[in-house]
């Protein structure tokens, strides 16, 4: 298994044996429930879908209600697909826990960004803005967009002001600082994208595996 999903629960610090503090973001990482798994016999590939939090029953749509019944398990709030060498080690109903992470150095956490409303292009962009003094108009504004007749437009990808933030951003080779499968919490030494709370896509670090093989 490849990864796991979790949640941010927010940052704190822990002592090496050496005395060394060192800041870490705790993430709880599972438990997650096999909800399906995917092989390439039938579906053309090897995976596992993992399910993550329960739901009420009342909240949920009946095709999610009756796809976790045939795992033998509530409804869960979320799935995500995993890659698995070896789907046929799982089968539905399975728990899958922190301890997948045991003894891995590096991991990759995907998550969404925090959201911070409209904002200007010198606050998006750190654009210097135009003349302070002596009559300038154009202070924070963002300057001429056009063209001239031809190609007559605004190009694609200009940067202008709009909202800021609440995006995919994946965090690459944040180091492992402990894992503690008993607690479902794994220690990682670095910043992770969104609030507390927010949900988390887990992985082995793809780079530094390829990096050391």
């Amino acid at each position: 298994m490849e990864g796991l999903l979790g949640r941010k629960l927010g940052m704190t610090q822990v002592y090496r044996e050496s005395g060394e503090q060192v800041p870490v973001t705790v993430l709880e990482v599972g438990p997650c429930v096999v909800l399906q798994k995917k092989t390439k016999a039938a579906d053309g590939y090897d995976a596992v879908q993992l399910g993550f939090i329960d739901r009420k029953e009342s909240r949920a749509t009946q095709s999610c209600v009756g796809h976790c019944k045939k795992a033998g398990t509530a409804p869960k709030q979320f799935a995500k697909e995993f890659r698995a060498a070896d789907p046929e080690a799982y089968k539905a109903g399975d728990t899958v826990t922190a301890s997948i992470f045991a003894g891995v150095d590096f991991v990759d956490v995907q998550g969404v960004s925090k959201g911070l409303g409209f904002q200007g292009v010198v606050k998006r962009y750190r654009m210097k803005g135009g003349p302070i003094t002596h009559g300038g108009h154009s202070k924070r504004r963002v300057g001429s967009i056009g063209c001239r007749s031809y190609p007559g437009r605004v190009h694609k990808n200009k940067r202008m002001p709009g909202h800021t933030g609440h995006e995919n951003v994946t965090q690459q080779n944040l180091r492992v600082v402990a894992v503690r499968p008993e607690d479902n919490l794994l220690l990682v030494n670095g910043a992770v994208p969104g609030p507390v709370g927010g949900i988390l896509v887990v992985r082995k670090a793809l780079k530094k595996a390829k990096k050391a093989s």
